[in-house]
């Protein structure tokens, strides 16, 4: 009987992981690099994709263990293996609606911390005890402290839109990790996490010494998964699921790549294969969208909720500086930030001329699952009818039925939520984007490029479909610049019927106006 191999999905301890035989992605060499410096670390990445476990492991080197490491690339590297005192401060595991919430969280940490090293200051503020606690273990040890902090962020992402609460919040972990400055004398190691990077500048103000390594080319390994390590570790459980779909082993590795992989850290980096789709997919024998499954984060809706942020600029591709995607800053008007830090969108390519970062959707199930996620802020079709909507709309397209594909792209228009304003035009053509792109998932579909082309076109097996769409002019004036802009000339070898649709906005009725089809 064959053995089935342990997929290490949602282990975040490194000593579970090692003793219970599951897989992993030796990241040891890398971590070994960082461990080797004193200097303080920040790194940011998506939510699931190991940056709890890679705290843990952390943890477990600097304790010392070194039975954990047997057979991975550090056990090579490290001859002395000494212990330290470890503070390890998690706070994913908890609901921050108050500033009480927060306290209570750091006090459990330290009266954990307290046991061991001593309580003289349990009653002074949570950073009096935190630099007493390190102060202390420094001095029994006689090794200097290593601190860990797993989601720095979390308290501050759950309340984003709360002004009030969030200054709180901001300022109490200001004063608290504000201690690491202080004590530096006393620390031999700093490594914190977080989704994002925006709250750096006023939480970790004082802590000026602080690396930010999220995009440094060196670390851009650090978490998820490489294409190599992918065939490298997993090669029995590919071809598992290869066998299972019906495909051959490079087929697998192929649609998995346009699934999970994609994710750019650093300018020159390779590609990074998000590693909770990739272990979902494995262990289910299924190709799915396990990542965004997951749950959008409500604090990356409520964002988007208030802001009018042009959609198409996602779906084509955003230009901007560093300043505008990297800066620490949530701003309803540059949503930005926050969309890329959280893991929607992702490195794609770099002028450095100009020093231009091009930002899009690193892979399929980020693309459809965002959109779909998106879709019912820009329609008041509800979120669970938005895939019935496509599919219908592929089925009228497939059978050559235009008319009923307008008049259900009508439904789909129908009560946009936004007054009608200089926008109003944006705001249609971002729908279309949407219903475009997440028809792209299962037809030919694309939206206008640079080059000039017709609004939008659409490829079925037996029809090639060019729409062009008027806001402020006729259904004759749109059908018109088909033919004048030709078009339909680089389709005309394709040997689908080529269709042309176009289509004016009736701006009083906020929809569809009237069409023709020639």
């Amino acid at each position: 009987m064959e053995q089935i191999r342990k997929l290490p999905i949602g282990i975040q301890s490194f000593e579970v992981l090692r003793t219970g035989g599951y897989l992993y992605v030796d990241k040891t060499a890398l971590m070994y690099r960082l461990a080797s410096t004193d200097s303080p670390y920040f790194l940011s990445r998506p939510r699931r994709f190991g940056k709890s476990l890679l705290v843990s492991a952390f943890e477990a080197y600097f304790e010392g263990r070194k039975e954990l490491f047997e057979g991975l690339a550090i056990e090579r590297l490290e001859t002395k293996w000494e212990k330290y005192p470890v503070l390890h401060l998690d706070l994913n595991a908890k609901n921050y609606d108050s500033i009480e919430s927060l306290i209570a969280i750091l006090n459990k940490h330290l009266e954990v911390w307290e046991a061991l090293y001593g309580d003289e200051k349990r009653d002074r503020d949570p950073e009096e005890r935190f630099e007493y606690v390190i102060k202390r273990a420094c001095e029994q040890s006689g090794k200097r402290v290593v601190v860990l902090i797993d989601e720095y962020d979390k308290p501050l992402l759950a309340n984003l839109l709360d002004e009030r609460l969030s200054d709180q919040l901001r300022r109490a972990l200001k004063a608290f990790y504000g201690v690491l400055k202080s004590a530096g004398d006393y620390l031999r190691f700093v490594f914190i996490t977080g989704v994002t990077k925006f709250s750096q500048v006023s939480v970790f103000s004082d802590l000026n010494q602080l690396s930010d390594i999220s995009m440094w080319t060196d670390y851009s390994e650090l978490c998820g998964i490489t294409k190599e390590e992918l065939l490298q570790v997993f090669q029995p459980e590919i071809a598992a699921l290869a066998k299972r779909q019906r495909m051959s082993f490079d087929e697998a590795v192929a649609e998995m790549t346009q699934r999970y992989d994609g994710y750019r850290f650093a300018v020159d980096s390779v590609g990074m294969f998000n590693p909770f789709s990739v272990l979902n997919t494995l262990q289910s024998g299924q190709f799915g969208d396990y990542w965004f499954q997951t749950g959008t984060p409500t604090f990356l809706a409520d964002l988007l909720t208030k802001s009018d942020y042009d959609l198409r600029r996602l779906i084509d591709g955003a230009r901007m500086a560093a300043i505008d995607f990297a800066e620490y800053k949530a701003d309803k008007r540059n949503p930005i930030p926050l969309i890329y830090q959280s893991g929607y969108l992702t490195i794609l390519g770099y002028q450095s001329k100009r020093r231009m970062y091009t930002l899009g959707f690193p892979n399929d199930e980020v693309r459809y699952g965002f959109l779909k996620f998106l879709s019912p802020y820009y329609s008041t079709v509800p979120d669970d009818s938005t895939a019935s909507y496509i599919d219908r709309f592929l089925d009228e397209l497939e059978a050559g039925d235009v008319e009923s594909f307008l008049n259900s792209l009508k439904v789909f228009f129908a009560g946009i939520p936004y007054e009608l304003s200089d926008d109003t035009e944006r705001h249609y053509q971002a729908i279309f984007y949407v219903v475009l792109t997440l028809m792209g998932e299962f037809v030919q579909a694309e939206v206008r490029s640079a080059h000039g082309r017709a609004d939008a076109v659409v490829k079925t097996d037996k029809y090639l479909y060019l729409f062009e769409f008027k806001l402020n002019d006729t259904a004759e004036a749109a059908l018109r610049q088909i033919d004048d802009k030709e078009y339909l000339l680089p389709y005309t070898l394709d040997g689908r019927q080529l269709v042309k649709v176009g289509v004016s906005f009736d701006k009083e009725k906020r929809n569809i106006g009237r069409y023709l089809i020639g």
